[in-house]
């Protein structure tokens, strides 16, 4: 962190870090698979490729079968995942624990906050909106939003503009590397959550705080104050 830490005026989180949707995207991911006749994976796989949007998680699962796709082909399993993956929103997924806990500490103490992520938007407000949680938010920013995935800063971008907060007074909350790497390309700090999709420690990603859950956040805010 190259400036002292300060009380933001707006927190983004990573979709992944409010609900775990792993369950859920194992299995639009198999009924992909299954419609080309390939073996399902199993649910620690596909936690392990996911990260860069379903493009790439359709390429890393033909990959992981044995099947792997380029070019007109890929592009075309894509556009079939598309059906598949609007179908499993909401039906195994789960609200990571303490989220509207902090939702509604954050609000109450002033703070605007967003959803930024890899997901498709109108998949990502599906979600927030099953769970009701987009009382409190006030930008909901998805990978087709913006020209470049996470971990460009694009999506970040786009949400602080929506909430009419500069980067500078913002923090991303995420659970990977990409996720700090956005903030640091945006200009913002990062802490970053335990459990997320990485297959690197959390500690060596580079954020400038890590916690162990959401319900850890607001403390581990106040750890940065002090520390600043």
């Amino acid at each position: 962190m190259s400036r002292p830490f300060r009380s933001p005026k707006a927190i983004l989180f990573d979709l992944d870090g409010t609900v775990d949707s792993a369950p859920d995207i194992t299995a639009a991911v198999n009924e992909l698979l299954a419609g080309r006749d390939l073996p399902p994976l199993r649910l620690e796989q596909v936690k392990a490729m996911i990260g860069g949007g379903v493009r790439k998680l359709v390429e890393r699962a033909f990959a992981a079968s044995g099947a792997p796709l380029l070019g007109s082909a890929l592009d075309e399993a894509n556009r079939a995942m598309a059906p598949i993956y609007r179908r499993h929103l909401t039906g195994l997924t789960t609200l990571m624990p303490g989220v509207r806990e902090v939702l509604t500490h954050f609000h109450l103490s002033g703070i605007a906050m967003g959803v930024v992520t890899n997901k498709p938007q109108l998949a990502a407000r599906e979600i927030l909106l099953h769970f009701g949680l987009t009382e409190h938010l006030g930008a909901i920013v998805g990978g087709d939003a913006v020209t470049c995935l996470k971990p460009a800063p694009d999506a970040l971008l786009l949400a602080l503009d929506q909430l009419q907060v500069e980067p500078r007074d913002a923090l991303m909350v995420g659970d990977s590397g990409a996720d700090v790497a956005a903030a640091r390309a945006a200009g913002m700090p990062a802490i970053l959550l335990r459990g997320g999709y990485t297959q690197i420690a959390v500690e060596a990603l580079g954020a400038d705080l890590v916690c162990d859950g959401l319900l850890d956040l607001p403390s581990a805010m106040r750890r940065l104050q002090d520390a600043a």
